[in-house]
C-alpha cells in the first residue's frame, strides 16, 4: 500500500513539475498557479486512493498464502494442515520429491514423485490438492504484488543462507506474513509462543516508532563523526602507509540481514594477505602491524565503518557483522548462530561492551540474541555511553603507557 501511494503521488508530482516547465518555457500553455497547484495538490490524493481500491481483492476471506520451496513432501504435508487458503505455490527448477528419509515422508505417504520445472518449463500439480504451479523462485515478488498474498509458507530442505533467507527477505521487503515447520526454530525469530507445527517469523523485530529514531539517530551519528574526525582520519592514513606497505583503507565482505553481503571498510591493521576465519585473540596474532595494534586498542580502525552506517547497510548498535568466511565457521559451531540475521549488523553491540568475541561463540550469541529481544531506542543509547566510555578509558591508557 505504501509502495503504490508513494510511487504515485511521485509521478503526480512529476507530471505538475513538467507542465509548470512547459507553461515556463511556452506562454501559449501555461496555467494559472493557482489551478496548476489545486489540480496537481488534489490528483496526488485521490488517485492513490483509487488505485488502493481497484486493487481491493473480491474474495470473501483477507487471507491469500502461497508456499514456496523445494521439498515437496514438506508441500504436500502443509497443502493439508495449512488453516489459511493456500492459491498456488512455488519452486525452483527440477525440484524432486526427497526419499524415504525425508523428515516430512511421515505426513504424506503418498507424496508426488513427479519432478516438477519452473520458470518456462513443465508444469504440475500436487496430487490430491486443487492448487496452481505458480513458478519459480524469480517470480516470487511479481506473484506476492499480483495476488495480493498476505502469507508466505517455507517448504525448504534445508535453511540456507540463499534461497530460504532470500524468500524471507523478499517477503520483509512486501510486508508479508512468513511461516516455517517448528523444525526451523532455531534459525528465525519467533513472534510469540504458538501452537501447532507452523510458526510465524518475526521478520521486523523493531519497534516502528522505535526504528525510526533509531535511523534518525544512526545518520546523525554516523554524518557527525565522519565530520568531526576527518583530520583524525589524514593521521591515521599517513601513520599506516609510514608504518607498512600495502593500502590504507581494507575491504572485506561481511553478512548482513537475511544472510545478504556488503563491503565493510577499515583502516588496515594486519600485514596485507593474512587472513585466517579462526577466530584468534589480538594478542596471539602476529599479524597485526604496530599501528594497527594502537587503531584496534582504541578502536580507531573502526572509524570508516561510519560511512556503512550513514548509506544503510549498518546501524550503530547491533550484533557485530561478521566477515562471510568466518561466518560459516561460527555457524557451524553454534546453534542459533542465523538468529542474528534478522536484525542490521551494528558498530558496536551488547556482546562488544560486555567483551564477548567470536573466540567464544556461544557467550557472544547469548548477548547477541539478549539485545535483539530487549532492543529499544533507549537501550540503544545506554550501550552507546558505555561503549563510548570504554572507548575513552582505551585511549587514556594509551597515553599513560
Amino acid at each position: 500500500m505504501l509502495d503504490v501511494i508513494a510511487t504515485t503521488q511521485k509521478q503526480v508530482g512529476i507530471a505538475g513539475l513538467g507542465l509548470a516547465t512547459l507553461g515556463f518555457f511556452k506562454w501559449s500553455h501555461r496555467l494559472p498557479r493557482a489551478t496548476l497547484v489545486m489540480v496537481v495538490g488534489l490528483l496526488a490524493i485521490t488517485l492513490p486512493a483509487w488505485f488502493l481500491w481497484i486493487r481491493v481483492q473480491p474474495t470473501g476471506t483477507s487471507d491469500r498464502a502461497i508456499v514456496v520451496g523445494d521439498d515437496m513432501a514438506q508441500l504436500d504435508w502443509i497443502l493439508k494442515t495449512a488453516d489459511v487458503p493456500v492459491v498456488g505455490y512455488l519452486c525452483p527448477p527440477n525440484t524432486f520429491q526427497r526419499d524415504s528419509t525425508d523428515s516430512f515422508q511421515q505426513h504424506s505417504a503418498d507424496s508426488p514423485k513427479t519432478p516438477v520445472v519452473a520458470d518456462g518449463g513443465a508444469q504440475s500439480v500436487v496430487p490430491g490438492h486443487d492448487v496452481d504451479h505458480l513458478g519459480g523462485l524469480s517470480k516470487l515478488e511479481k506473484v506476492l504484488v499480483k495476488r495480493d498474498i498476505d502469507t508466505v509458507i517455507l517448504a525448504y530442505r534445508t535453511a540456507d543462507r540463499g534461497e530460504f533467507f532470500g524468500t524471507l527477505d523478499t517477503c520483509y521487503e512486501h510486508g508479508v506474513t512468513a511461516k516455517v515447520h517448528r523444525q526451523y526454530a532455531d534459525d528465525v525469530l519467533t513472534t510469540r509462543a504458538q501452537v501447532g507445527d507452523l510458526i510465524d517469523i518475526d521478520l521486523e523485530p523493531w519497534d516502528p516508532q522505535d526504528y525510526l529514531f533509531k535511523r534518525l539517530f544512526d545518520i546523525a551519528f554516523a554524518g557527525f563523526g565522519l565530520l568531526v574526525l576527518s583530520p583524525l582520519m589524514v593521521l591515521i592514513a599517513i601513520a599506516i602507509k609510514l608504518d607498512s606497505s600495502g593500502p590504507v583503507l581494507y575491504e572485506q565482505a561481511r553478512t548482513a540481514g537475511f544472510g545478504e553481503t556488503f563491503p565493510v571498510y577499515k583502516f588496515r591493521t594486519m600485514l596485507p594477505e593474512s587472513e585466517s576465519t579462526d577466530p584468534i585473540e589480538d594478542a596471539d596474532n602476529d599479524r597485526i602491524t604496530r599501528v594497527g595494534r594502537v587503531l584496534r586498542t582504541t578502536h580507531l580502525d573502526e572509524i570508516p565503518q561510519l560511512w556503512s552506517i550513514l548509506v544503510g547497510n549498518m546501524t550503530v548498535v547491533g550484533p557485530r557483522a561478521a566477515w562471510v568466511e568466518e561466518e560459516r565457521v561460527l555457524e557451524e559451531k553454534t546453534d542459533s548462530w542465523r538468529k542474528r540475521w534478522f536484525v542490521k549488523p551494528g558498530l558496536t553491540g551488547l556482546a562488544q561492551i560486555n567483551d564477548a568475541k567470536s573466540t567464544d561463540p556461544d557467550e557472544k550469541l547469548r548477548y547477541d540474541l539478549r539485545y535483539i529481544r530487549e532492543q529499544s531506542f533507549w537501550f540503544d543509547l545506554k550501550i552507546v555511553v558505555r561503549q563510548l566510555w570504554k572507548v575513552w578509558m582505551d585511549v587514556v591508557g594509551i597515553i599513560l603507557k
